[in-house]
């Protein structure tokens, strides 16, 4: 058995091991399991009891020996293979560079605040989750108004000690809490994310984005509301666009209009997105209702304001002529590349 062990070890040694294959077929050959070493303590059992402990002997330096080599030569050649420089294929396709785009959404709004910016409006915002208290009551809306409707308001939780909890259904209540907390003169815009209860179409969804303005100064008339709009129109829209404003009605807006701009697809003609009118409208406005004023703490005999609110999703269509506002919130990567940073 000695001549058997020597053997080996001379063979082990003299094995050269210049590539993984060769490695592989030295593992197999001599340290596996079923390997020449393995086989050679299993003849171990048959050694006369006085040659047993010097044969073990000889057995672990072999198998030593042999561990030693395959985990040498294993680590030399794995570090001359991260030497190595890779490989160049010419004929693969250069690779392309990916600019990112910012959503149409918030790059218009971003445009919006600066507008308003530079007339020396600040920006204010609010929470999402709203009380009925800040989101109607304040507002001047009657306990039996519709937008009070499960149909066209999601409410969270209903009957809690502190009023109805909803998702709001506008930024007005940034505008209250701003009263509440601030003294006129006051001249502030709220943009932020809202939540109505509507049958999703091309025209309308149950979130979008809105962009409400305040303004409560000594002296402020329907003229100067008037000519924030045509201001911001100009700047948003070009100076050859074409506005018209109709009387309408909001219990926080007291006397009230809505804003309609000439369709942006068929020029006025009419088409399925203005309804055969020829006209979208952009936003609503009016001035401060007395009522409201005065559960804010602010005197209406002495103080008076305009407030406006459009939705930004709306004004994106019209700024980029899409058709369909359900485009905006579907995350289309073929959609949004046409927006680059």
């Amino acid at each position: 058995m000695e001549n058997a062990i020597r053997n080996l070890q001379q063979e082990i040694s003299e094995y050269e091991l210049t590539s993984m294959k060769d490695i592989e077929a030295f593992r197999l050959r001599f340290t596996v399991r079923k390997g020449l070493i393995a086989g050679l303590f299993g003849q171990l059992k048959s050694v006369l009891p006085a040659d047993k402990p010097r044969m073990g002997q000889l057995l672990n330096q072999l198998r030593q020996t042999a561990d030693d080599k395959l985990a040498a030569a294993t680590a030399e050649l794995a570090s001359v293979e991260s030497k190595k420089e890779p490989a160049l294929d010419l004929t693969l396709p250069g690779r392309r560079s990916f600019i990112g785009s910012e959503h149409p959404v918030q790059k218009v709004l971003g445009e919006m605040k600066a507008i308003f910016s530079s007339m020396g409006f600040s920006i204010a915002t609010g929470p999402e989750l709203e009380l009925d208290h800040y989101n109607f009551d304040l507002l001047n809306f009657p306990p039996d108004h519709p937008a009070r409707d499960m149909q066209d308001t999601f409410f969270i939780t209903r009957g809690n000690a502190n009023g109805d909890v909803l998702l709001r259904t506008h930024t007005s209540p940034v505008q209250i809490r701003v009263m509440l907390d601030q003294k006129p003169p006051i001249r502030v815009i709220c943009p932020g994310k809202v939540y109505r209860n509507e049958a999703i179409s091309s025209r309308s969804y149950c979130v979008f984005h809105q962009l409400e303005g305040l303004y409560i100064d000594k002296g402020v008339s329907f003229a100067d509301l008037k000519a924030t709009i045509y201001s911001f129109a100009h700047q948003m829209f070009g100076s050859d666009v074409k506005l018209r404003f109709r009387p309408s009605f909001f219990p926080f807006t007291e006397p009230s209009a809505e804003v309609d701009v000439t369709c942006y697809l068929c020029g006025g003609k009419g088409c399925r997105v203005c309804k055969k009118s020829g006209w979208l409208e952009i936003m609503g406005c009016g001035m401060v209702h007395p009522n409201v004023m005065r559960n804010c703490g602010i005197d209406p005999e002495k103080w008076s304001g305009y407030a406006f609110g459009m939705g930004v999703d709306r004004t994106v269509l019209l700024r980029y002529k899409i058709d369909d506002i359900r485009l905006l919130f579907e995350n289309d990567v073929r959609m949004l590349q046409q927006f680059p940073a």
